[in-house]
């Protein structure tokens, strides 16, 4: 018999900008605007923290290189198609049991007074869209 499930800990990087050109209208496309993308990762951190090994951990560094690039590269017309792109990268690690991926689109193309377009998905390894 097992003892109880040890709740995941959690890497957040926060507030990575990267200028896209994700949307479904033309000047989207052609004139882009700024996304920021929030990522959540979960994972058992307790080796790293033993070992003070950045072997041991996701190099969130790393991480956030590849959403950047995930922001700027190959735009699609959704903002849940690149929440998904995003959530695969975050997976990629197999130390990586979860994550939450939050868009924000604050430049939307939207014709009343906003604040913020927000997208959040939430994904577990092996999870097909």
């Amino acid at each position: 018999m097992s003892g109880p499930a040890v709740p995941p800990d959690v890497i957040e990087i926060r507030g990575i900008r990267g200028f896209g050109r994700h949307g479904v209208f033309t000047h989207e496309r052609a004139d882009g605007q700024e996304f920021v993308v929030d990522v959540r990762l979960e994972l058992d951190t307790r080796k790293a923290a033993a070992s003070d090994d950045l072997a041991d951990t996701v190099n969130y560094g790393v991480v956030a290189e590849q959403v950047h690039a995930a922001i700027e590269n190959d735009p699609v017309d959704l903002i849940e198609t690149l929440a998904e792109r995003i959530a695969t990268i975050c997976l990629a690690d197999p130390r990586v049991t979860g994550t939450a991926v939050t868009i924000h689109k604050p430049s939307a193309p939207i014709t009343v007074p906003f604040d913020d377009v927000v997208l959040t998905v939430q994904r577990k390894p092996g999870e097909t869209p």
